[in-house]
């Protein structure tokens, strides 16, 4: 089953398995990134794109795989391909795929718990209604009312703003995981630029996908800010510096 889900996110995004004959650079770089994180070889794919990305998956480091685009690998020079793929790396060491996941069911139960108790206060004061009629008991019933819409509205939100927050904290942790192998930060910081500049992704990449990618995919402004998965390039080339 874990098999199967990393060639259906593969295959989702285009990528085509390759080995030491085929990409015998991108294959030795994530070889010795894996060697020093002491982790299995995960699988490495390509994904013909012009952009600059790449992104990790697998549940843990026995079930995992790599996979970067044609444009990151035409355009990175050595130490930056490392520092990408340490990045990538250290995402299978830190089992980030499964706190991902465990992230996203705590969410989707907080959506459930809160739209379950909305509907029993809703349904709680309906009920009262049929049966009291006093002004006090009305007001009861409208306070009941406010509270059940917004355990409704806000509980969601709340919890998938906690799970994007989850996210960028992991990403924060990648960044530096990566210098703790390549023990090159600057390295990490010029792929870092150079992924700031790079158009965007090509073909269609669905949200379960985008938040797996070391730059997000899918960007915007204003409130869309606040959904990212990733925190800003300039926050996180920052942090590096401080190190």
């Amino acid at each position: 089953m874990i098999f199967q889900s990393t060639e259906i996110v593969m295959s989702m995004n285009g990528a085509r398995e390759v080995d030491e004959q085929t990409a015998p650079d991108l294959y030795h770089v994530v070889e010795d990134m894996a060697m020093v994180a002491q982790i299995p070889m995960p699988r490495v794919f390509i994904i013909e794109d012009s952009s600059l990305n790449a992104f990790a998956t697998g549940s843990n480091p026995q079930n995992a795989a790599v996979a970067t685009t044609s444009g990151l690998l035409a355009i990175m020079n050595r130490e930056e391909l490392e520092a990408v793929m340490g990045h990538e790396v250290s995402h299978i060491r830190n089992y980030d795929i499964r706190i991902s996941t465990i992230a996203v069911a705590l969410a989707s139960a907080i959506t459930l718990l809160s739209s379950m108790a909305g509907r029993m206060m809703w349904w709680g004061g309906a009920g009262r209604r049929r049966s009291d009629n006093d002004r006090d008991g009305n007001g009861l019933e409208i306070i009941m009312l406010v509270i059940s819409l917004l355990a409704i509205v806000l509980a969601p939100l709340a919890a998938t703003l906690v799970q994007l927050a989850i996210s960028r904290q992991r990403e924060f942790l990648a960044d530096a995981s990566s210098v703790e192998l390549t023990r090159n930060p600057q390295g990490m910081i010029n792929a870092l630029r150079k992924l700031d500049n790079s158009e965007p992704m090509h073909h269609h990449v669905d949200d379960a996908s985008s938040a797996l990618y070391i730059n997000d995919p899918k960007k915007g402004g204003g409130l869309q800010k606040l959904f990212y998965t990733h925190p800003p390039i300039s926050e996180r080339i920052e942090r590096l510096k401080q190190m």
